[in-house]
Order: structure tokens, then sequence, then C-alpha cells
């Protein structure tokens, strides 16, 4: 167990870390939202040719929408680490593999990147803003490659550790048997 666990204690601590983030912001806007509110406004006021009456709604709900995505993202990613810790993938997959579901947690930075670069260079700039790109493609681009190795292992039977005994490797016909 303690092998399988060091396997994908590095996405497993990526993935806590998003976790931890996220309620880290719900606290922080349970305690005092209008920090957020504040900023929102006062960087509108200082650049208001960049803004419309929609913005300061819209850019509160990128700071609400990182504190979702990092709790909704994390909360799935940690459910599937045990299953590939679980899983027969090869050992450097594991590895990959869960290192890729921590990755994940990169995308509520993307939001978050947003929320902080929108009062200042305007909501259309801040969402196609090269760190908000960045954070975007490492998140998406992690879930969906560890999902794929996940799944085709789980379904598909790629991937797979082959099995030994007496410390002879076994073909897949043979564990089939």
């Amino acid at each position: 167990m303690n092998n399988e666990l060091n396997r994908v204690k590095i996405g497993l601590a990526l993935v806590l870390f998003g976790l931890l983030f996220g309620v880290l912001m719900g606290i922080t806007f349970g305690i005092n939202e209008a920090v957020f509110k504040n900023y929102i406004t006062e960087g509108i006021a200082s650049h208001p040719t960049l803004h419309d009456s929609k913005s300061p709604d819209k850019i509160w709900r990128y700071a609400q929408r990182a504190h979702f995505h990092a709790t909704g993202i994390a909360a799935f990613s940690l459910a599937l680490i045990p299953l590939v810790m679980f899983s027969d993938l090869k050992p450097n997959m594991k590895t990959s593999s869960s290192v890729a579901l921590g990755l994940s947690s990169f995308y509520p930075f993307s939001w978050l990147t947003m929320f902080m670069l929108a009062p200042s260079i305007g909501r259309e700039a801040a969402h196609s803003h090269v760190l908000t790109e960045i954070f975007a493609s490492i998140g998406v681009g992690g879930l969906l490659l560890g999902c794929f190795l996940l799944l085709a292992n789980l379904f598909l039977g790629l991937f797979r550790e082959k099995a030994t005994s007496s410390g002879k490797v076994l073909t897949e016909e043979v564990m089939l048997t």
C-alpha cells in the first residue's frame, strides 16, 4: 500500500493543494467579501473606458468561478487518484496519470487571473491573457490526460503492469486463464 501511495503522492499533493485553495477562497469570501468587491470597484474606477455596466458583476463572477472550479475539480480528481492507485497501470503510468490529474488544479487559477487582471486591462484582455491561457491549458490538459490514461486502462486494458509470479513475467494470455 505504501509503495502504491508513493506512486501517486505528487498528484495527490497537487489535488489537495487545489482543494485547499478553493476552500480558503470560500473562507475568505465569508470573512470579507468586500475586499474582492472593493478591488473590482477601484480597478474599474481607475480604467472606466475599459468597462461597461456588466463589468462589476462579471468580474466578481470570475472570483467565484475560481472558488467553484477549485473545489469541484479537486474533489473530482481526488476521487480518481485512488482508482489510479489501485489500478493495474504500470508504476510509471500511475505516477504520470496522478500528476496529470493533479495538474488539473491549475485550471481555477485561470479564473483567478482573469479576476485579478480584468479591472485594470478589461474583461476581454484578461480572458485572453497569456497567464490565463497557460493556467487553462495546463489544467484542462492535465485533467484530460489523466482521465485518458486511467480510463484507457480500466476499460481497454491499456498501459497494464504485467503480473509476476516467482519473479517471472506472465503474458497477458496466461493472465486471462
